[in-house]
């Protein structure tokens, strides 16, 4: 029998594909989850720890995004000035209304993993509020989250 060898992707191989996704079909985490297993690579056969071999995917209504019970206004999100005293806070609501793409953005950062590879994969990202998007030539496949 022969030793089979190990697969192992190289940075050349990658092929890139567009993604589709509804943020208003399913509850947030559900959509988080499955943003970040496109954009890591990790549904395709040749994933690669190491190779950041991940799709582009583009998330449309981050303003009609679903939460499950309280959380629209027990769901805080903070962020700091970087001076003493500069945290500020604002719940889910308050996102929704002033900038909803970050809702998104906010989830899928978190179920990245924290390495080198992880700013690249979020450039990948585009989250838009409503149904208009500009990457239409680029033909990106209607995923369903269930």
């Amino acid at each position: 029998m022969a030793n089979p060898k190990t697969f192992s992707q190289k940075t050349a191989d990658v092929t890139r594909n567009w993604y589709l996704i509804d943020a208003s079909e399913a509850p947030l985490g559900r959509v988080a989850t499955q943003v970040a297993k496109y954009l890591i690579g990790k549904d395709k056969p040749t994933y690669t720890p190491h190779i950041d071999g991940g799709d582009y995917v583009v998330v449309i209504n981050a303003k009609k995004t679903v939460v499950t019970g309280n959380k629209e206004i027990g769901k805080v999100y903070y962020r700091h000035s970087g001076f003493p005293g500069g945290i500020k806070d604002a719940t889910l609501k308050d996102v929704r209304e002033k900038n909803p793409t970050r809702i998104i953005e906010a989830a899928v950062k978190g179920m990245i993993p924290r390495n080198k590879l992880a700013s690249e994969r979020l450039n990948r990202l585009r989250v838009f509020e409503g149904e208009d998007h500009p990457h239409a030539p680029q033909q990106p496949k209607k995923v369903e989250v269930k």
